[in-house]
């Protein structure tokens, strides 16, 4: 596939309402979402996607009853520590994003280890924002550059304090469920980045909703605030044509017949 984003940002959602239409409890939805992410981050590389950020756990999620955030957490460490040999063998880099408060220790081990051990492979990086929040990166990133006691010159030097320092920006942005909003996940990253929203449940997710959402993006026409060569060519003559157009007028016309 041509015309590809470089990174893709995802916020697989619809756990829940997978696992209630089947009147099984949450943590069974959780649990066959978290089967779909080793497939799809098989599904993005091969289609040629170079970074994929998944958004696994928000700084908001910590409101939900504790039973569940318990299963999370638990289900977290073992999908870390069962995929740790693959992201090895397969040269795929992990990326963290977020912060450590509140998180488990053997989570944030994990996390870290991987970080680590795969920090010189470059081919696919796979980052996992846990405990993530765009806002609470924003406060993070300020406080940083006051440490630092320079504000940084330009967005590019800002770039630098953020979770996603050296990662391309987001070009497309992809959410599940049916819901139609990017709920705090990376939106200085998301600037420009494309939106596409998917009717399918995160545990129904499949290859070929990852194909329908590359073609969809293959044809939106990206302008970063300028306009495209043709439309700047039809304007010029547009214009042209305009200027020519008002000379003839009846106003025009009376201005000349008096010289």
């Amino acid at each position: 596939m041509k015309n590809l984003p470089r990174h893709v940002a995802l916020i697989p959602d619809g756990n829940g309402r997978w696992a209630a239409r089947r009147g099984l409890p949450r943590m069974a939805g959780h649990r066959a979402g978290g089967k779909v992410l080793p497939q799809a981050v098989g599904w993005f590389r091969d289609m040629g996607v170079k970074v994929l950020s998944f958004f696994c756990f928000s700084t908001e999620n910590w409101d939900r009853p504790q039973k569940e955030l318990d299963g999370l957490m638990c289900l977290f460490d073992v999908l870390l520590r069962k995929n740790f040999p693959r992201f090895r063998e397969e040269r795929i880099r992990l990326r963290w994003l977020g912060r450590p408060d509140g998180l488990p220790e053997r989570v944030v081990e994990t996390l870290r280890a991987l970080e680590r051990e795969t920090a010189d492979f470059c081919d696919f990086q796979l980052c996992l924002a846990i405990n993530y929040g765009g806002r609470d990166e924003m406060v993070r990133t300020v406080q940083q550059v006051m440490k630092l006691g320079a504000a940084p010159p330009d967005w590019a030097g800002l770039t630098k304090q953020l979770d996603t320092t050296d990662l391309p920006e987001v070009d497309l942005l992809i959410r599940t469920s049916g819901e139609r909003r990017i709920s705090n996940f990376l939106p200085l990253q998301s600037a420009y980045a494309e939106l596409y929203f998917s009717d399918c449940l995160w545990p129904d997710f499949s290859s070929e909703e990852v194909r329908r959402a590359l073609e969809d993006f293959q044809g939106r026409r990206r302008r970063f605030g300028a306009i495209s060569p043709e439309e700047n060519s039809h304007r010029s003559s547009s214009k042209s044509e305009g200027s020519q157009g008002e000379r003839n007028g009846p106003f025009f016309r009376k201005l000349d017949g008096r010289r």
